[in-house]
């Protein structure tokens, strides 16, 4: 059973990961097929989230996810049609079969002998399936290449033309009949996924009507004859509209066009001539008005960076909320991620600023605990609703921050000399291989180009097997000179696949302390990478994690924190956690003296509370009064916090309720509610609607007793007060 739903998610998520790289749909179709892309790959997660889950799926949910996956394969062919072939192909054929399919509409409507509303409202009922279906009647044109193709085909072709309809609702259709309460995911996953479902019901009944205006540029064009002069603004709007304003464009369309003659038997026919004069004016006009043309430097599906509304004939560009731009770069964030003091900037551009070196926060210039990056998924999906809303292509995440393979600026006399170290951490010695080990610990720390050469002349092998000396200092040195390699994301990989983590595990747990507290950092570093936290947790780290978080010094302790914090973002480790006794050294740590280390175990908290047993521990280790004090007098990120953990031990347990009402937290949430950060007015509203429903509970059922004791009182006097009948006297005879 568990190879079948590996097996079943796997081709999940292996048909998310085909559709991801599809995209550059055509004019016609944009926005309909973005939104479809945009709204299946936000399934990612879920599928991620299920494969490694140890729980029994069950019986309904097993045949939704298969529904689910017949939908994918049938989403995936539809998106493929609208991102391949050619933009003027596909557009004036969309556009000319809504037009056609219009006019013989409007035939038939106003053509007939029935009275006038019965008319109107035949034109409303046929108008209104037009405008729902009209963007899957060019299937038809398209799959067929027949110019020929009326109204009558179109008829006969139901099915086709309701494809894209269709996709959408076996999809809703599929993701309805799934039982997420009984599913072992996270609760931020399960919002992600009702957010798509709820985006899939209203698509299912929502379309929008084409762009009349770039029909008619196109019919001009298209019949006008060579020697005639084109309206310049005509050209422009089409350019712009097909995207086709730059050389790689042009070439691309012009390439799509002989596919298709080579579709139609090498027959190009008049109609493909025409395309291709088409495209030929356009391609002249471009070059004319620009004659210096980058087409690398282009992005038009992307409002202008600088915020600002510009208009270029109809078109208005939308202004760039502030909240959606990096502050460094002042662009559209594609990756947005927030570091440890709340702020969020794009992925690449903070990964730069910490690689050059830089400990602090750009925007708040406060120094960073840590260099831990959290995907802000909930900025994401806001991002991407709002550029669906203004009919943008939502922004794509670059699979890494770095297009290409990073290379060392390292002149070659540096380049020999960590040869000559390596030499000698290869060396059967223990005195060199200590002292290279520390001599690679500290160039590592040096500078980013550093960390690169050195992992290019193969250092990350030597140190790893230097993981398990007997020598304590040389098993330092090398978990630390790891540790600042694994600052550079590309060395993260080389660390993980050659074998490093059971190595660094093992000096977690019996190394010095500073080699303790360097492994954990190197563990939290490694940690960043999404699938690390999976390997990670399973090779064992979290229970010294644990244990270093109980007993080492302030330094150490804050290293485990940091490192059990990345890894319980990920959901099957935050069992683990619980597992290993994290909760109790946690709540210790919330009430010890000096309060260093508060910040860190109410954020670890807030993760651990979202699952079961999480919740199960939190409540058991009696952290109510705590969380109910944090929530009155702490800071703005602790008292989010705080009220974050007791939203999830409240949920369903009235007994937890009704503590905090005892210990007076009304008053503090009602603060929180007003003054606090977003998400904590968040919390605090939902705790406040649940306290408020408790408290009319408790009135309730007070006044029901009050009711039934006044009732039975009422009952007890009526009978003191009922006269007895008279007694019978019994005369016996003797």
């Amino acid at each position: 059973m568990e190879e079948e739903k590996g097996e079943l998610v796997r081709s999940l998520t292996d048909a998310v990961n085909e559709i991801a790289p599809i995209g550059d749909y055509r004019c016609a179709v944009k926005k309909e097929f973005c939104n479809l892309a945009r709204r299946l790959k936000l399934l990612t997660p879920m599928f991620e989230e299920i494969r490694e889950s140890k729980e029994q799926i069950p019986e309904e949910t097993v045949k939704a996810l298969v529904s689910l996956k017949e939908a994918l394969v049938s989403a995936k062919e539809l998106l493929r049609f609208g991102s391949e072939g050619s933009k003027i192909y596909l557009t004036y054929y969309c556009l000319l079969c809504f037009r056609r399919f219009f006019e013989v509409v409007k035939l038939r409507v106003n053509g007939g002998k029935r009275g006038e509303m019965e008319r109107e409202r035949s034109r409303e009922v046929v108008l209104e399936a037009m405008i729902l279906n009209w963007v899957v009647i060019v299937t038809v044109f398209a799959l067929d290449f027949k110019l020929e193709l009326y109204y009558n085909t179109v008829l006969e072709r139901d099915q086709i033309m309701h494809k894209f309809h269709e996709v959408t609702a076996r999809v809703e259709q599929a993701l309805s009949g799934i039982s997420y309460e009984n599913l072992d995911i996270s609760d931020e996953v399960k919002e992600q996924v009702e957010l798509v479902l709820a985006q899939f019901r209203r698509a299912k009944g929502r379309a929008d009507v084409p762009d009349v205006e770039l029909y008619e540029d196109l019919l001009s064009l298209y019949n006008k004859s060579n020697d005639a002069a084109a309206d310049p603004d005509v050209l422009r709007r089409l350019a712009e509209k097909l995207q086709l304003v730059g050389i790689a464009e042009l070439t691309q369309e012009s390439l799509a066009l002989h596919e298709m003659v080579s579709a139609s038997c090498g027959d190009p026919g008049e109609t493909f001539e025409k395309m291709s004069n088409l495209l030929k004016i356009i391609k002249d006009f471009v070059q004319t008005e620009n004659p210096n043309l980058d087409a690398s430097a282009r992005e038009k599906n992307l409002p202008s960076s600088s915020g600002q509304a510009t208009t270029d004939g109809n078109h208005k560009t939308p202004v760039i909320p502030d909240d959606f731009k990096c502050p460094i770069s002042l662009e559209l964030m594609k990756d947005p991620v927030i570091v440890s003091t709340g702020q969020t900037y794009e992925r690449s551009c903070i990964e730069k600023w910490l690689e050059q070196g830089h400990g602090t926060c750009p925007k708040t210039q406060q120094t960073l605990s840590s260099h831990a990056l959290t995907p802000n998924y909930v900025l994401r999906s806001l991002i991407a609703q709002w550029c669906e809303a203004n009919g943008i292509e939502p922004p794509k995440r670059l699979g890494s921050s770095r297009p290409n393979k990073t290379t060392s600026a390292c002149s070659p006399a540096e380049r020999t000399k960590i040869e000559i170290i390596l030499r000698k951490l290869a060396s059967s010695s223990p005195e060199d291989q200590r002292m290279a080990a520390g001599e690679i610990r500290l160039l590592a720390k040096r500078n980013a180009d550093n960390r690169v050469a050195i992992a290019e002349a193969g250092a990350i092998p030597l140190l790893v097997t230097l993981l398990s000396t007997p020598d304590s200092r040389t098993q330092e040195h090398a978990v630390t000179a790891l540790l600042n390699l694994s600052i550079c994301e590309e060395n993260k990989g080389s660390i993980i696949s050659f074998g490093a983590v059971p190595g660094i595990v093992q000096v977690l747990k019996k190394g010095s302390m500073e080699a303790r507290e360097n492994a954990a950092a190197a563990l939290f570093s490694l940690s960043v990478v999404d699938e690390n936290k999976v390997t990670i947790g399973a090779s064992g780290a979290i229970p010294p994690l644990v244990t270093l978080l109980s007993e080492g010094t302030q330094r150490g302790k804050k290293d485990a924190a940091t490192a059990l914090f990345n890894l319980c973002i990920y959901q099957g480790n935050k069992g683990k956690a619980v597992r290993a006794g994290v909760v109790p050294t946690l709540m210790r740590l919330l009430t010890e003296p000096g309060g260093g280390m508060v910040d860190e175990a109410l954020a670890i908290l807030a993760i651990l509370s979202s699952h079961p047993e999480g919740k199960s521990a939190i409540g058991a280790a009696e952290a109510v009064p705590v969380l109910v004090d944090v929530i009155g007098n702490g800071s703005p990120r602790n008292r989010e916090n705080a009220a974050a953990v007791l939203v999830h031990l409240c949920a369903g347990d009235q007994q937890h309720l009704a503590e905090a009402q005892e210990l007076g937290v009304m008053g503090p949430l009602v603060d929180l509610a007003q003054n606090g950060t977003d998400r904590g007015k968040r919390k605090a509203a939902q705790l406040l609607e649940r306290m408020s429903r408790f408290v009319e509970q408790q009135k309730l059922a007070q006044a029901q007793a009050e009711a039934q004791a006044q009732q039975s009182q009422s009952q007890s006097q009526s009978e003191i007060q009922q006269p007895h009948p008279p007694s019978v006297a019994y005369t016996v005879d003797r």
